[in-house]
C-alpha cells in the first residue's frame, strides 16, 4: 500500500486551521469527517501489520486499505477432483461475492514446508485460509508469530486469538450414501477405502455403515487404507483389492475419482467424496457427501471487513448448507432415491440423529444404549468401529 505524503498533510491541516480562524467556524463538524487511520506499512516484503496514525482527510487509498487480502493454502491441485476442486470454488464463489480477488498456493505438503510456506504469507495478507488438517499445528505456530493476521484452519481443533477452525458434519451425508448402498448392493458386501486412520475418517465410516444397516440389517463393510489424500494410483490398487474381496458398492475418503472409475470396470456402484464425481463414471455412480464452502469463505471475509470477526470453532451441517448430498446417480432405482430423500428430510428438520443407540463396537460391546445419543464430542474424538465394520485402525 502507499504511503502517505506527511509534507501535504501538514500543508492542508495548516490551511484548514487558516480558513477556521477566518470564518470563526466551529471545528467539530469537520473533525467528525475525517479519519485517523492509515496503513504506514513498508514494502510488500515486511510485515504488514506495523501501523502508524496520523490525521487526515478519507481519501480512495485509505479505502482499499480497507480491502483485506487472502489467500488458501491448498493440500492437492484444484483439479483434483474432489477436496482441493470444492475448496476452490468456495474460493470463486467469495470472490464473485465481495469483489476480492484471493492468491492460491496449491500442492503443499503437510510438512514443515507449510509452515515456510503460510509464514511467508503471512508478510503480506491479511487472511488465510489453510485447508488440510495436517497444517494445524505450522498454522497456530505461525498465528502466533502474527497476531494481526486472521486464520482459519479446516478440520482442525486447536485455535488461537487469530485462528479459527472450520468443519461440517459430513457424517450426516455419510449416513445417506450408506442408505443408498444398503439398498442397491446384492451381496450385503460393501467396501470402503479409507483415507487415514484419523477420526474423521473414522466416524464417516461408521456413518456410512450405520446408513446401510438401518436398511438392510445383513450389511458388511470391509475397510482398507490408502494413507493418502491423493493418489491416484494407490487409490485405484486399494479399491481393486476390495472387489477382488466381493465387495459390489464402494465408498471412499480421498480426493480423485479412482475408486469410482475402478468400480465402474467391475460393473460396480460407487461414490467418492467431497465434490459431485457422477461426470467420472456416470452408469456406476452412486452418491457422495459434498462440501459447499463458499458462503463460509465470504462470512468470514466481511466479517474481517466489519470487525465482527471471532475465534469460533465453526461446525457446519446439512441444515445449513455447508454439507450436503451429491444427486444420486442415473442407474440408482427411484424407490431408492425415495428412501434417500426421505431420512434426507429427517436430517434436515432434527429428528434423524447419526449416532442414537443402540450402537455397538465391532466386537460386540455397547457403546450406547437404546435411544441415547453421542455428543458432537465424542464424534469428533471417535477410534473405534461400529458393529459390522471389518478393517483394523491402525494406532
Amino acid at each position: 500500500m502507499k504511503l502517505r505524503n506527511r509534507a501535504m498533510t501538514f500543508g492542508l491541516t495548516a490551511m484548514l486551521a487558516f480558513v477556521m480562524v477566518l470564518t470563526g467556524c466551529s471545528s467539530t463538524n469537520n473533525e467528525d469527517k475525517t479519519s485517523t487511520s492509515t496503513n504506514a506499512a513498508k514494502a510488500e516484503d515486511t510485515d504488514s501489520n506495523t501501523a502508524t496514525s496520523t490525521n487526515t482527510t478519507t481519501t480512495e487509498t485509505e479505502s482499499e486499505a480497507k480491502v483485506p487480502r487472502v489467500a488458501f493454502v491448498y493440500i492437492g491441485p484444484p483439479g483434483d477432483g474432489g477436496w482441493t476442486f470444492q475448496h476452490d470454488q468456495g474460493r470463486k464463489y467469495m470472490e464473485e461475492q465481495t469483489g476480492i480477488k484471493a492468491d492460491t498456493v496449491e500442492n503443499v505438503p503437510e510438512s514443515a514446508d507449510a509452515e515456510r510456506i503460510i509464514t511467508e504469507l503471512a508478510q503480506n495478507h491479511d487472511i488465510i485460509f489453510t485447508t488440510s488438517f495436517g497444517y494445524m499445528d505450522y498454522t497456530l505456530n505461525v498465528a502466533k508469530k502474527f497476531p494481526k493476521v486472521i486464520f482459519e484452519h479446516t478440520a482442525g481443533y486447536k485455535t488461537a486469538d487469530n485462528m479459527g477452525t472450520y468443519f461440517g458434519k459430513n457424517f450426516e451425508a455419510s449416513y445417506l450414501a450408506g442408505i443408498a448402498a444398503g439398498k442397491v448392493t446384492k451381496k450385503n458386501h460393501l467396501g470402503y477405502v479409507g483415507a487415514f486412520p484419523i477420526p474423521e475418517v473414522i466416524y464417516n465410516i461408521n456413518a456410512f455403515a450405520l446408513g446401510a444397516q438401518s436398511v438392510n440389517p445383513d450389511i458388511k463393510v470391509d475397510v482398507v487404507w490408502s494413507n493418502t489424500w491423493f493418489d491416484p494410483n494407490t487409490e485405484r490398487q486399494a479399491a481393486i483389492s476390495l472387489l477382488d474381496k466381493g465387495a459390489d458398492v464402494l465408498m471412499a475418503y480421498q480426493d480423485s475419482p479412482a475408486t469410482v472409475q475402478a468400480a465402474a470396470e467391475r460393473g460396480a456402484f460407487a461414490g467418492g467424496n467431497d465434490s459431485d464425481m457422477s461426470k467420472y463414471a456416470p452408469d456406476a455412480y452412486l452418491t457422495n457427501p459434498v462440501w459447499n464452502w463458499g458462503p463460509y469463505y465470504t462470512s468470514v471475509v466481511k466479517a474481517v471487513q466489519d470487525g465482527t470477526w471471532k475465534n469460533e470453532q465453526f461446525m457446519g451441517s446439512m441444515a445449513d448448507g455447508m454439507v450436503d448430498l451429491a444427486p444420486l446417480g442415473a442407474k440408482v432405482p427411484d424407490d431408492v432415491k425415495k428412501l434417500v430423500e426421505d431420512a434426507k428430510a429427517k436430517v434436515l428438520d432434527g429428528s434423524l440423529q447419526v449416532f442414537t443407540g443402540p450402537i455397538a463396537d465391532a466386537s460386540g460391546a455397547e457403546k450406547l444404549k437404546a435411544g441415547e445419543t453421542m455428543s458432537l464430542d465424542a464424534i469428533l474424538k471417535m477410534d473405534w468401529f461400529v458393529k459390522g465394520v471389518a478393517g483394523t485402525i491402525p494406532k
